[in-house]
């Protein structure tokens, strides 16, 4: 695994060697709460090499900015980036661009990283020569609802047998959570596609595989993640996931999974059996009623799902569980059936053709920026 020669990145350092020079990048957005906590873990990092931290952060109704920059100026390691459209992708690709080094460690504003997690993602890269590498998101809670939807999405039923969020064994995978990049990878597919609001590292990590490199998934890294804390924010996240993993199957062929039919076989099935069900029940139609079933069945299988995946809640957490598994199914359902081919990021005008993207930020229109600048 070699670094590349790029002279616009400083990449010192032999990355087959012990320790070379990290780079971590994120995008933020209205992180006010979560982003100092994020950054000073960051910072406290135990890696024994050289480390930068690239901010990328996007317009605002928060204080996200004004912290930002505070954390800026108390943190010469930290460089800020403005992302004027907000979008993750273009984010992402800017912080990109401004990094200095060829190892680049990707973590969210509101994630949770232990003190080694950069030293053991950065061993796992050297060891394998993967040209992404992550580990499983951990979610969790605080209050009945959040910590209901932390469970849901680490259990198969609610999220299906994926490896980042639910366990398994090391190796080759199809997407990993976040990930850790060899700079040369992510030039080599020109890194993230700006078209996709969501699904974008799912659609990242298909370019990586279709293209030769070998996306790699360590069981043992974790990094938490804080999960959607309202029944809205949990149905427009879900939502949107499913819309825009249609778009990546749409243009992308061959990537449907046969797990992502299970969410609107679902709601057509619930939706057909109320409305068949409820018409025969009317009309006293016994043939017809017998659509209600479908609902029924499914309702069974949440009361199953919580029996298992709802031990070791709070009583409310785990009257919240069926709900949220609910809500989870329907929403990614019912976003499934619509493409995602008009509302693409706000910084890409391109047409969504199924093999057009819509090109990364290019380095030389991307730099640092004070931070009085970032508003």
């Amino acid at each position: 695994m070699q670094p590349t020669s790029d002279d616009d990145h400083e990449g010192s350092g032999d990355v087959r060697s012990g320790h070379p020079p990290v780079s971590v990048f994120l995008a933020v957005r209205n992180e006010e709460a979560h982003l100092e906590r994020c950054v000073r873990q960051l910072v406290a990092q135990d890696y024994p090499g050289e480390l930068e931290i690239v901010l990328a952060v996007g317009p605002s109704k928060d204080r996200t900015a004004q912290i930002a920059g505070e954390l800026a100026a108390a943190h010469p390691e930290l460089t800020l980036v403005r992302n004027p459209t907000g979008a993750t992708p273009s984010g992402l690709n800017r912080a990109i661009a401004v990094a200095r080094h060829d190892l680049l460690v990707r973590v969210d504003g509101h994630s949770i990283v232990e003190p080694d997690y950069v030293r053991r993602v950065v061993g796992t890269m050297l060891r394998t020569g993967a040209a992404n590498v992550g580990g499983v998101m951990v979610p969790g809670g605080e209050g009945p609802l959040q910590s209901a939807v932390a469970r849901a999405m680490s259990s198969r039923f609610g999220i299906g047998p994926v490896g980042f969020h639910t366990g398994g064994h090391e190796g080759p995978a199809r997407s990993v959570y976040l990930g850790a990049f060899r700079r040369d990878a992510l030039d080599d597919v020109d890194g993230y596609d700006e078209s996709y609001v969501r699904a974008q590292d799912w659609e990242l990590n298909h370019r990586l595989r279709h293209a030769g490199h070998v996306v790699w998934f360590d069981p043992s890294l974790r990094v938490g993640y804080r999960p959607r804390s309202t029944w809205r924010a949990l149905a427009r996240q879900f939502y949107g996931s499913g819309r825009w993993r249609r778009d990546v199957a749409t243009r992308h062929r061959g990537t449907l999974n046969p797990r992502y039919l299970a969410p609107p076989v679902a709601v057509l099935g619930v939706a057909v059996g109320l409305v068949v069900g409820v018409i025969g029940l009317a009309i006293d139609g016994l043939l017809l009623s017998a659509f209600l079933l479908a609902p029924l069945a499914y309702a069974a299988l949440l009361l199953a799902a919580v029996a298992g995946a709802g031990r070791g809640l709070s009583t409310a957490a785990r009257l919240c569980l069926p709900g949220v598994l609910a809500t989870m199914h329907m929403a990614w359902g019912s976003g499934s059936s619509v493409v995602a081919r008009a509302t693409r990021s706000p910084g890409c005008a391109r047409a969504s053709a199924p093999t057009s993207r819509c090109p990364r930020t290019p380095r030389s229109s991307t730099s640092a920026v004070p931070i009085t600048a970032v508003t």
